[in-house]
């Protein structure tokens, strides 16, 4: 054993044994903390603290190039003394930075960079290294469109009305291709429900290309305001009354009218402008056999609206006839000793029709119906005589015959 330590060879060999341990200790110990996703742990005499989501910046002429393919953030793992570290990764008082400077347009493989991290600590970032494409920096101007959403869950005869978004334009940066790719520029509103305009709404501005998909661009400003008025039209048409069937037997119709001669309708505009009248639902007359009052509905076209009641009040005036039978007529005014007997007729009675305003007429009975012929003065023979009818005011009154003949004996 002493020989082979006196050996110059078994020397080196031992070393360099040794020196390989240690040198993949080492690595399988840097890729621990590479992959440790714990805050802070202990490892020897130093502490490891993995921050998340630590901002990247980007240094390069901002002026004139735009870049894509920076992440917003990365994993930052520091290494170093408790105190320092602890403080550090509180403050996160550090940068990280991918330094573009000097590089042309096109892509390039780069490496994030750490600046202001404590010397007595050290940075491992994740990912180490970033494809960026560099492109020059484009800046025009778009005209803002409005597209208003929901405008089928406007209440109920409610239009938009006119619209203004302030700006009217806004400024678009990107690269030249980006730039290219525009073809939508616009706010989204929702008039869901509304009943009163719009004032100065604020609303984000979004960019698409022309198969809708959006766009990442930086815009001044990046929202408008949109103002918009809703309407509530309406429109005063006269009111027509429609009827069906006929009135029952005995009945005719004297008058019919509405308690109003113009309703207003509301609706969109489109709407009204077509609708010059508003028709009642037809009223069937085969059910009316009175005078009075009846409330009908409006037959509203599709789209037309009235505030409140939807019916109006139809006077309805019917006439009425009347038959009444056998009706006794009188004869008045015979001379002492004489005798009157019907000719013709035969019989001393006749048939009466009455007709007037239904009301009066249906309360019109038999005995109130005289019907009279005056025999005074008259020589016997045979005469003819007119027939006199009386009966209730308001009432129009026709007898079988006009008149009689009797003779007088």
């Amino acid at each position: 054993m002493d020989k082979w330590f006196n050996s110059r060879w078994f020397v080196r060999g031992i070393s360099l044994i040794f020196a390989a341990v240690l040198y993949i200790f080492v690595q399988v110990e840097i890729d621990q903390y590479d992959n440790d996703d714990s805050r802070i742990f202990p490892s020897g005499n130093e502490e490891v603290a993995t921050i998340e989501e630590m901002p990247v910046s980007i240094r390069i002429d901002e002026d004139n190039y735009v870049v894509s393919g920076v992440p917003q953030t990365v994993s930052v793992t520091l290494e170093g003394s408790e105190s320092t570290l602890t403080a550090t990764a509180r403050q996160k008082n550090f940068d990280i930075y991918v330094d573009l400077e000097g590089l042309e347009e096109g892509t390039h493989t780069v490496e994030l960079k750490h600046a202001n991290v404590p010397r007595e600590l050290n940075a491992y970032i994740e990912p180490k290294t970033i494809e960026v494409t560099i492109q020059e920096r484009a800046t025009e101007e778009f005209t803002v469109s409005t597209d208003f959403i929901n405008t089928d869950k406007l209440p109920q005869g409610y239009e938009l009305g006119e619209s203004t978004t302030e700006p009217k334009t806004v400024a678009i940066t990107s690269s030249k291709d980006i730039i290219e790719q525009i073809s939508i520029v616009k706010v989204f509103v929702d008039v869901s429900g509304l009943k009163e305009p719009i004032d100065n709404r604020e609303v984000p501005v979004n960019v698409y290309d022309a198969r809708g998909n959006e766009l990442n661009v930086q815009m001044e400003p990046e929202s408008v305001e949109v103002s918009v008025d809703i309407q509530n039209p309406s429109k005063s048409v006269p009111v027509t009354l429609s009827t069906m069937g006929e009135l029952p037997e005995g009945y005719t119709m004297s008058s019919i009218s509405a308690n109003v001669d113009k309703v207003k309708i509301h609706g969109k505009s489109e709407v009204l402008t077509g609708i010059e009248k508003v028709s009642t639902e037809k009223i069937n007359l085969n059910d009316i056999n009175e005078s009075g009052t009846i409330d009908v509905g409006l037959a509203l076209p599709d789209g037309a609206h009235i505030k409140g009641n939807k019916k109006i009040e139809v006077a309805i005036e019917l006439e009425q006839t009347r038959t009444f039978q056998d009706v006794p007529v009188d004869v008045e005014n015979v001379g002492d000793g004489q005798e009157v007997t019907f000719i013709e007729p035969e019989s001393a009675s006749m048939d009466v029709t009455i007709n007037g305003l239904q009301k009066p007429v249906s309360n019109v009975s038999a005995e109130d119906i005289t019907a009279t012929v005056d025999a005074g003065g008259l020589d016997p023979g045979q005469h003819q005589l007119p027939v006199s009818l009386e009966g209730p005011e308001n009432v129009e009154l026709t007898g079988e015959f006009e008149q009689v003949t009797v003779e007088i004996t």
